[in-house]
């Protein structure tokens, strides 16, 4: 595929069936996590997570002969981006969901777009803030603080196990546009760079579980369903996954794909809803659904002007990631 290949030429059917089976794996990793928090410690469920995941993308790297990088640059750089964009995230939305149902934990997914544009305008300065950006922010604002619930009072287990999701979404928000600044233009694809993240996450938790939640228990000692849930988080959820999201911004491009955040908490919700039987307050669907209009506001989805087809990134360049489980 060539940079003329624009992502309005490419037909619909090419590449829909990869987009909905990207937000259904995504949305069902919140009742993966679920369902492994019931056995493991989330920290040993997060390591047995980025493990598998970091052995998949291995394999597929040696499939596509493409290789790691090599750079010392970009290996320290990994140091902040496997921290904040799996290590933490992935433990806090199991410590979360030890408090919370799957569902919400997948609604405070979708907020992490809302943390990443003042970072990427304040910190790192990879944005602008415009009007419609900050009346963005302030509906998504308005939205968190409805499915939160503030006027039913505040604490409680509940409570702490949603500021926990936050903060795994704030994480993302941090890791994302860190890596939009200092790795994303690099010449490494993304397959390469995210190989490379989570065996730095994978080293990481190795060096951390057993001080915080003593050595990991052997997988012959966890149920079936436990360890099922552990191969999806990682061969699914955190390696293959990745796979078909670089092949959704080949074929429908970066914007395109990245939409794929608002179909996750609606799997995330159904899947709760039909598996495990979980029920959720009025507020929290209405809160999620404000939420996603200041996403969308922030982002330029409504009134947006036609332009010029987005050219398709190239293979040798690593692609903006996306929020995940």
């Amino acid at each position: 595929m060539t940079v003329e290949t624009t992502p309005d030429r490419a037909p619909l059917r090419s590449w829909l069936p990869g987009f909905v089976a990207l937000a259904a794996i995504w949305g069902s990793s919140f009742l993966f996590i679920k369902v492994g928090v019931a056995e493991l410690h989330p920290v040993h469920l997060t390591l047995y997570r980025v493990a598998t995941g970091a052995v998949t993308l291995l394999v597929v790297l040696a499939v596509l002969r493409d290789r790691l990088p090599r750079e010392p640059r970009v290996w320290a750089h990994m140091m902040v981006v496997a921290a904040f964009g799996v290590a933490l995230p992935f433990t806090l939305f199991g410590f979360g969901e030890q408090r919370v149902e799957s569902m919400l934990a997948g609604i405070w997914n979708a907020t992490t777009p809302l943390i990443v544009l003042p970072l990427a305008v304040l910190v790192f300065r990879t944005e602008r803030l415009t009007v419609r950006r900050a009346v963005g922010l302030g509906l998504g604002f308005v939205g968190v603080l409805v499915v939160l619930g503030v006027w039913e009072g505040v604490g409680g287990a509940h409570f702490t196990g949603q500021l926990m999701c936050f903060g795994a979404a704030a994480c993302y928000g941090l890791a994302i546009p860190y890596q939009k600044k200092f790795i994303a233009g690099s010449a490494h694809s993304g397959l390469s760079l995210s190989a490379a993240q989570l065996l730095v996450a994978t080293a990481q938790l190795a060096l951390v579980a057993p001080l915080t939640a003593g050595a990991p228990p052997v997988p012959t000692g966890l149920s079936l369903r436990v360890v099922a849930s552990v191969l999806a988080l990682g061969a699914l959820g955190t390696g293959l996954a990745f796979v078909i999201n670089m092949r959704n911004i080949r074929l429908a491009g970066a914007s395109t794909a990245s939409t794929v955040t608002y179909l996750i908490p609606v799997f995330a919700v159904l899947v709760g809803a039909v598996v495990l039987g979980e029920r959720m307050n009025w507020h929290q669907p209405v809160g999620a659904l404000v939420v996603l209009v200041g996403v969308a506001v922030a982002q330029g989805l409504f009134g947006r002007r036609r332009r010029r087809p987005e050219p398709v990134v190239p293979p040798t360049r690593a692609a903006e990631p996306a929020a995940r489980a």
